[in-house]
């Protein structure tokens, strides 16, 4: 039996409203990535923004119909499983931006999800 980290996460239902979504709207339009070390990071920025940029849009498309903290971690999981074989400073990095997602839903935990990919 293979493990799966959304079996650890405790669903709970989050409170969602316009300004919520302005926020997360107003995420996926900044510029991400942009303190990426290392020389040359254009590449990784970009694909790691991709990546993020079409969470963000699960995210913004769905949670007004899904206010739940189970739904949203189960939307992070394709992107964390994408992220998986990048360097420790783009999971880091990604991880960050996670949080930030977190905070604007005021999820204060993963459960373990974030640990367990990055």
């Amino acid at each position: 039996m293979i493990y799966d980290p959304l079996s650890d996460v405790v669903d709970e239902p989050l409170s969602i409203s316009p300004e919520t979504v302005h926020q997360l709207n107003a995420f996926r339009a900044s510029e991400k990535f942009a303190d990426l070390p290392g020389t040359d990071t254009a590449e990784e920025q970009a694909r790691l923004s991709a990546i993020f940029n079409e969470l963000l849009d699960c995210l913004i498309a769905g949670i007004l119909e899904n206010p739940s903290k189970l739904w949203v971690m189960r939307q992070f999981q394709p992107s964390l499983d994408a992220v998986r074989m990048e360097d420790t400073e783009g999971r880091d990095h990604f991880g960050i931006h996670l949080e930030q997602v977190m905070d604007i839903l005021h999820i204060e935990s993963s459960d373990g999800l974030l640990g367990f990919y990055l």
